[in-house]
Formats: C-alpha cells, structure tokens, sequence
C-alpha cells in the first residue's frame, strides 16, 4: 500500500511582547517583524479549512474526494500538498 505525506493548513496563535506609544504602533511593529515572541505561548487553535489547493487546479483529486464524501467547493479544506513517498 503506498504511502503519502500530506501538508495541512492549521491555525496557531502566539503572544508577542512589544514597547509601544500606542496600540496600533504595537500591531504595526509586529507586523514589522520587530516584536519578541513570548516563549511557550504558542498555542493550536483549529484545521485552517478556508485554505487549501485549489479545486480547479486538482479536479481529479476534488472529484475523488466528493465520491468519498469530502466536502469540497472551491479548495480541497485545509490540504497544502500531496506527495507520495513510496
């Protein structure tokens, strides 16, 4: 039986520490890169199911999908990438 490695979208959140005037120059010097993460703070929120490889692009695979029961409309949910490895 082969075997797959499969990318999955998910999301995270992590704290950043950041000296700032205001709130939004705190947001914009995170954005910027310029802020400290906090340790441990990482933290797994939930499958990123608005993301994922296009449907259009992978109709074989979408339409193998549906015949399983997948939901899918206009991405395969939460699915970056498909590789078989043996």
């Amino acid at each position: 039986m082969p075997t797959f490695e499969i990318e999955q979208y998910e999301l995270h959140v992590i704290k950043y520490k950041v000296k700032a005037r205001t709130e939004a120059q705190a947001i914009a010097k995170v954005l910027g890169g310029l802020a400290e993460p906090v340790d441990g703070s990482l933290e797994y929120v939930e499958v990123a199911e608005d993301f994922g490889m296009p449907a259009e692009e992978n109709r074989e695979l979408a339409r193998q999908l549906r015949k399983l029961n997948v939901q899918v409309d206009d991405v395969i949910p939460s699915i970056r990438s498909v590789e078989r490895v043996k």
